[in-house]
């Protein structure tokens, strides 16, 4: 049975790790154009492509050209591989898509405001699962260090909507709660306690996420905003849809779409 529209709540669909190839095109675009059927909104959490290939771009803006319903995306850090995080970025726009970067959009909505804020954040680890921001390859250090500082951009982005119901898009997860299924020892690597911080800071309803492929969907961070992890292994579906509204802390999770073939 389709989800019909609640009064005064927003259904918004969310998936990320796309991992957009050759051997998948065409994987996300059927259930995609089927969205108005399940969801006002789409959210993308980052890793669209596998390696930020112009190939790879060229099929990702197939897959997401003029979509039915808005399309609101951050970028993953294999979206930045060979540099191409700013051709990406500038692709995706020309096909419709707001990618956020430390910035923040509202959009209306069912009579509701609708404010996105993303980064794509970084590591540099949680409570009981430090990182080491000065060891490793430069690369490493880089990562770490992008985490706390994602986590203050994804703040003032949060702080700037001039609405009551506020997503929080990350590409690197917030909490460990979304982590579990993943080795303890890479947890470090896979997000940033400072992000969930920045997300109880300004009022999120909703933070979504995606980077732990073999993490778990549900989490929350401290303050009790529900963290979602929708990377596409972890769903195993085209895109999973949560509902959420105004002052809302607990967004409903609604019929689910099959996995794409």
């Amino acid at each position: 049975m389709t989800p019909a529209r609640t009064a005064e709540r927003i259904r918004v669909a969310a998936v990320g790790d796309l991992h957009m190839h050759a051997a998948v095109a065409g994987r996300f675009r059927p259930d995609f154009l089927r969205l108005p059927d399940a969801a006002d909104v789409l959210l993308l959490a980052g890793d669209l492509t596998d390696g930020g290939t112009r190939s790879q771009v060229d099929l990702l803006c197939a897959e997401l050209e003029s979509l039915p319903v808005p399309v609101v995306a951050v970028l993953g850090n294999h979206d930045h591989d060979d540099e191409s995080g700013d051709l990406i970025a500038a692709r995706l726009t020309a096909v419709g898509v707001h990618v956020l970067d430390g910035t923040s959009i509202c959009l209306e909505i069912n009579g509701i405001r609708l404010g996105v804020a993303g980064v794509m954040g970084g590591s540099g680890g949680f409570p009981g699962h430090p990182g080491t921001p000065d060891e490793g390859s430069a690369e490493h250090r880089a990562r770490m260090r992008r985490g706390p500082v994602d986590a203050l951009r994804l703040r003032r982005a949060l702080g700037r909507i001039d609405c009551e119901t506020r997503i929080a898009l990350t590409h690197f997860a917030p909490v460990v709660d979304t982590l579990a299924g993943e080795p303890p020892k890479i947890y470090p690597g896979l997000g940033c306690h400072d992000l969930a911080e920045a997300v109880d800071a300004d009022g999120a309803v909703l933070a979504v996420h995606g980077h732990a492929h073999g993490g778990t969907e549900f989490g929350r961070t401290q303050g009790g905003v529900p963290v979602r992890n929708v990377s596409y292994p972890v769903l195993r579906r085209a895109y999973a849809v949560y509902e959420v509204g105004p002052g809302s802390r607990r967004p409903a999770d609604r019929e689910q779409v099959p996995s794409p073939p």
